[in-house]
This record gives structure tokens, sequence and C-alpha cells, in this order.
């Protein structure tokens, strides 16, 4: 299938997610004949070789969108190498490191997973999707699933990833390809100002809130989040 302008789209997931929390975003893309790739998230310790990883098996030149942990590796692959990546976006995300009371509840987080891993998932639920989505098995039981999947193992080892990611604020001046900034307009994990952050230090990037929306966008919304990012591969040179 040929990709829209020649230019292929990764989707990055976020924490404990796969595949599935960009399924709906990939399938309305992919109708369009969109070349889409969702990159995999589970190898590296740290937050540099997570991107490095990525970038060893993503195409020459693509854009790419990362959702929360994905968005995290997303600046650092722009970090790392700028002249791949056509175009940027960042959905409910931040380029603040880590505060040293998010690390210390990341680090409880883990040491609950070990005992009770099932239960801190039911715990950070209604911190991830919207209220209203709480009893839709079509978000929540993939939400429950992916992380099950990932696993203890998995969730520690992506949380510390998370936890050793750079500031990435000083960076956001240096982007120079199409940016856009998408998020849950209910997003209880990042607030607006935090992605206004963003788009004041990217050049020219845009701004998409969807409404009646969690953290998880692309799973809770697909289409909004699929309209975005269809405006920002037409930017695309």
């Amino acid at each position: 299938m040929a990709a829209a302008r020649g230019v292929p789209l990764l989707l990055l997931p976020g924490l404990t997610n796969d595949e599935r929390v960009w399924r709906g975003v990939k399938d309305a893309l992919q109708s369009k004949a969109q070349d889409v790739i969702v990159g995999d998230l589970r190898s590296g310790e740290t937050m540099q070789d997570m991107a490095a990883d990525v970038l060893s098996k993503a195409p020459e030149r693509f854009a790419v969108a990362g959702l929360s942990m994905g968005g995290y590796c997303a600046l650092e692959m722009i970090r790392q190498a700028p002249q791949r990546i056509a175009g940027l976006a960042l959905v409910d995300t931040s380029a603040r490191p880590d505060t040293v009371e998010g690390k210390a509840n990341r680090e409880k987080q883990i040491e609950r997973a070990r005992i009770d891993y099932a239960g801190l998932v039911e715990e950070l639920l209604p911190k991830w999707i919207h209220p209203s989505r709480l009893d839709d098995p079509a978000v929540a039981d993939v939400v429950r699933a992916m992380a099950r999947d990932a696993g203890a193992e998995g969730f520690a080892r992506q949380q510390r990833a998370i936890m050793s990611r750079g500031d990435s604020r000083p960076l956001l001046g240096a982007i120079r390809c199409p940016a856009i900034v998408v998020y849950g307009r209910e997003d209880q994990l990042m607030p607006k100002e935090i992605h206004d952050e963003l788009v004041r230090g990217i050049s020219g990037a845009r701004l998409h809130d969807v409404e009646g929306c969690g953290h998880l966008a692309p799973l809770e919304r697909p289409e909004p989040v699929a309209q975005a990012l269809r405006s920002l591969l037409e930017a695309i040179v």
C-alpha cells in the first residue's frame, strides 16, 4: 500500500499499551491509503535506549505520533535523529522531566505492582480514561487486557524508562518539522497547560483538543485523533 505523500506514519503507544491503543486510528488512516506502523516500546531500560531501538527499526524518513510515554520517546527520537522525522504529533504527553515527587510515586507503583498488579491497574483506570468509558468494554476492557499482557515486569521497566527521560523543553525550539499537539480535554494526568507549553515551544505547532476524552485519546476517540493526524500529514512536504 502506498503511503500518502510518500511518508509513513509511526505510532508509539503509552505505558502498558500496545498496538490496540492505536487500532482505531490506524484503521481510519489506512482507509485513506496511509502507510501506518505501530512501534514496539517493550525494549530498552532507559528512554534513550528505547528511542534508539525504535529508530533502528523505523523507515528512513517518517512522521511520528507518540501517546504519553510514546511522546517522551518521540521527543528523544527528535533529539537523536531530527533529520529522519518529517512530522511530529504529541498526544496526551509532556516535554517536562519527572519531578522528585513523580519519581517517588512511580517507585511506589512499581512496588505495588509486584504485590497486586491487577488491583493497581483498577486504581489507575479512572486516571487513564474518561469516567464515561469506565463501563465501556470497548475501552476499559482493552486497557485492562493491554496492561495484563504487559505484566508487572513490563510495567516496572517502562516506568523506569519514563523516569530516566530528560527535560525536552529546551529541545522544542529546535523542532523544524510540522507538528501538532493532541490532548483529551478531560485528561487527568496531563492538564491543558502542559499541552499549551508544547504549542508555545514548537514553532507553528497546532493544538487539537478532543472533548469527552481522558488520557488515552487514540483509544477513546480514534476518529478525531485520526483527523488531527491527517492534518499533520497534509502539512508534510
